[in-house]
């Protein structure tokens, strides 16, 4: 380069008061066993996460959680002590900073190759055609996942032994990649039941999908709610963040902030921050530096490409351009080569071996085409190359091409900027479909997929004036010197806010207010229609409590209950799990719909009552399945609560350690009364088996308070907050507007959105109420049609204010 030059470098290794634990599919080493002596030995793995992670975890005393690259008959085999004469970033991890995930061979084979790189690979690099969705090796990605958490929570048990973490300044759980996009959930879960105090944080180091190729996933909502887990998601770029924020509005339903990259989830605010990693830069300038000249001919252009043999890196597309360069332009005939290395990948895979196949014929057409008597145009090499010979090669080409598909970073284009030290550099030619091709403006962009045109953005490489490339790589090494791994890691851990003193910009989510409801509703509702509210009361009107009989309403919302009740253009019902009886007395407003038991009894505004016929056997099996459990399970806080028709098993109060085989033992005392048995909230309850539930509570109100065709007629909205409201949603599923108040993480709902609390309930309304009291009464009267038990009709007018602009309802 130029004397002139000044690249400014990162030196100091970033360092944090809090203990690090990082949790990865791999260790930063791999475990092989001694031929001879048959003992574990170590082999450091190399990499940007290992050169920039490893000293942090060294000095604070953290912890590494991963598998070692072997299966282990006995699973608590000492783990090794590095060589002594190792000099690589991991020689400093004592075995006692180790913590080894040992799973069987056939799950682990089934969780890596079929779930993560048969699915997760391709559908993320936006290649869905390539992906193979298993439910055989989904369920085993959930069971390594499960298992990766339970070796995390005893890591983290460890550090916290050691006295590595406090309240105020509590372990950071850093947990990696793809391959366990899953465990945060169960880590959070363990540490929040056994009170561990720690932060949560995951970086996906690939994509990530937009919405409309995300949602093919079928299991999409659980990877989302995994890495929702996480007090902080990192990814490379802007764009991968904002994928990710859109697919956890559109799919899960939760508030997002676009501007400040936060997403609502659980109760808690999820911080989604872009995070480029970077590379040892130093370390490739020395190579750089030392490494002895590999490429013999002076007399010829060498065009270099480095690649993973992976169907994301656009292999066959780069040799048919490179092809259309010679075709178009050959004078660069003998005079360029392209020199391209494809390192063995995934070689037990048809796809790949058919691959390196296609390659292979593609290399053998063009050099059969081209070739000389003094010249070949391409010299492919598949194997691995040393750092040292790839430094050099790097530092002597005259263009390097990255020219993916798909990439979530590519370092590759990084490390070829980092070994141009040469006074005329050489130039980088990438694609805007990597990472690393968003934030290196001053490369030349090449689309892969436009062979035409990619031919000639390498003729113009090739033929670029020296100032021109002096100057366009002089502020690409400036960039690649400042934002290096060091850089990527020190960026982490201040948004992570492991580093005192700095600004990490906005990281709590505004509380709901009544104008987001804008947009959920008022397209929907419009200024015509009635609406009809369906709530559920335990957790959505009112907050879980200890005991149902302190789950009381506030004032607020019992107040704007009552004006929209008594409003000509909204009808309330209130359909709960408690009995009838009980949740009217609770919400005490006349004129309104009641249900209890979930809907199997419903009581109207007049006062006639709907019950569903219940299987006479059952009547007696109640009281007898009561008695059951209060002999059985009633201990330790745990009760059961009598509500007629049916029963439930609250354990709320109930110490955490002693609830999962109660809870086996009440499901198992149901189910053999012939109850169904139904998780709520800290409860079991015992449903008899009929085919009635919320959703067909739901939709009976409404056809007995509005007619056959009340879709027609009237918008919905529902409100509710466990699984047995999950009925009522999927019933109305794109008939209604559905909420779900989500205080904690759950894995599945059919709701529209997500409410994170009763007081947004309370918020929504008020939206409600300022709606529909801006406007005039629309209607004469709102018809009312109860349905009894025997099929007759009966029919009530509830008279209303007139309007001359009147609709019939």
């Amino acid at each position: 380069m130029a004397d002139t030059e000044i690249i400014v470098t990162n030196a100091a290794e970033p360092s944090t008061k809090a203990s690090l634990i990082v949790v990865s599919n791999r260790l930063p080493f791999v475990l092989t066993r001694n031929a001879k002596t048959k003992e574990l030995e170590r082999k450091a793995s190399a990499g940007g996460l290992v050169t920039a992670v490893c000293p942090v975890v060294i000095k604070g005393s953290g912890l590494w959680v991963g598998w070692a690259g072997i299966h282990l008959e006995d699973p608590n085999e000492a783990i090794p002590e590095s060589n002594p004469y190792d000099q690589t970033p991991t020689a400093g991890l004592k075995s006692d900073q180790v913590v080894s995930v040992n799973i069987d061979s056939k799950i682990f084979d089934s969780y890596y190759n079929g779930c993560c790189n048969k699915m997760f690979w391709p559908l993320f690099h936006s290649m869905p055609g390539r992906a193979n969705f298993g439910g055989e090796h989904w369920n085993d990605y959930v069971a390594v996942n499960k298992h990766f958490a339970v070796r995390t929570i005893e890591a983290l048990e460890k550090c916290l032994a050691k006295n590595n973490g406090s309240e105020k300044n509590p372990p950071i759980v850093w947990i990696h990649d793809y391959h366990l996009m899953l465990a945060a959930n169960w880590v959070r879960e363990h540490a929040e039941e056994k009170n561990l105090p720690c932060r949560l944080a995951f970086f996906l180091h690939i994509p990530f999908p937009p919405w409309d190729i995300f949602r093919l996933l079928p299991w999409s909502d659980e990877i989302l709610q995994g890495m929702l887990g996480c007090d902080l998601v990192g990814f490379h770029i802007q764009d991968y963040c904002l994928n990710f924020v859109d697919c956890c509005q559109r799919n899960l339903g939760c508030r997002v902030d676009r501007n400040n990259l936060l997403v609502e989830h659980g109760g808690r605010t999820v911080r989604i921050r872009p995070l480029p990693i970077g590379i040892p830069y130093e370390r490739f300038v020395n190579l750089a530096q030392n490494a002895p000249k590999v490429l013999k001919t002076s007399k010829q252009q060498i065009i270099l490409g480095v690649d993973r043999l992976d169907y994301t890196k656009g292999l066959v597309h780069r040799l048919m351009a490179f092809e259309a360069l010679l075709l178009k332009y050959p004078q660069h005939k003998e005079k360029v080569s392209l020199l391209q290395i494809s390192v063995p990948s995934r070689t037990d895979v048809k796809e790949y071996r058919e691959l390196k196949e296609e390659v292979d014929q593609l290399v053998g057409r063009i050099n059969g085409r081209f070739t000389t008597a003094n010249w070949a145009p391409i010299r492919y090499i598949y194997d691995y190359v040393s750092q040292d010979e790839l430094a050099a090669l790097y530092r002597d080409a005259a263009v390097c091409l990255v020219t993916p598909l798909r990439d979530g970073m590519n370092l590759v284009a990084k490390e070829f900027v980092a070994c141009q030290i040469n006074e005329v550099p050489g130039v980088l030619v990438i694609s805007p479909f990597a990472g690393a091709g968003e934030m290196m403006h001053e490369a030349l962009l090449c689309n892969p997929y436009e062979v035409n045109e990619a031919a000639e953005v390498i003729h113009r490489a090739l033929t670029m004036p020296e100032d021109e490339r002096v100057l366009r790589m002089a502020r690409l090494r400036r960039r690649e010197a400042e934002c290096d791994v060091s850089h990527w890691m020190r960026c982490f851990l201040k948004a992570v806010g492991a580093l005192e003193m700095d600004d990490v910009g906005t990281t709590i989510m505004q509380p709901v207010s009544v104008d987001d409801f804008d947009d959920y509703l008022l397209k929907y509702i419009g200024y015509n229609h009635k609406l009809a509210l369906l709530l559920d009361y335990d957790g959505t009107l009112a907050p879980i409590a200890p005991h149902p009989d302190l789950a009381t309403l506030s004032p607020e919302i019992k107040n704007v209950l009552f004006k929209l009740s008594n409003h000509s253009d909204v009808y309330v019902a209130v359909i709960s799990g408690r009995n009838v009886d009980n949740v009217k007395k609770m919400v005490g407003i006349e004129g309104i719909t009641y249900a209890g038991n979930h809907g199997l009894e419903i009581l109207h505004p007049d006062g006639s009552k709907f019950v569903h016929p219940m299987p006479i056997e059952y009547e007696d099996k109640v009281s007898l399945l009561l008695k059951a459990l209060q002999d059985s399970v009633c201990r330790d806080g745990a009760w059961v609560e009598n509500k007629g028709s049916l029963l439930t098993f609250h354990y709320r109060e109930t110490p955490t350690q002693l609830r999962a085989d109660m809870v086996n033992k009440a499901r198992s005392l149901i189910e053999k009364y012939g109850f169904r048995a139904t998780e709520a909230h800290c409860a079991l309850e015992a449903r008899p088996p009929v085919q009635w539930n919320k959703g067909r509570a739901s939709i009976y109100i409404l056809r007995t308070s509005f007619g056959v065709d009340w879709n027609e007629r009237i918008k919905i909205i529902y409100v509710g907050d466990d699984n047995t409201d999950e009925d009522a949603m999927v019933a109305l599923k794109g008939m209604a507007r559905t909420f779900r108040v989500t205080s904690s993480d759950i894995v599945k709902t059919a709701a529209d959105h997500r409410l994170p609390s009763t007081d947004s309930v309370y918020t929504l309304l008020k939206w409600v109420e300022r709606h529909f009291m801006g406007r005039k009464a629309r209607a004469n009267s709102l018809t009312y049609r109860p349905t009894r038990g025997d099929g007759v009709q009966m029919q009530m007018s509830l008279e209303v204010a007139t309007s001359a602009n009147s609709l019939d309802v």
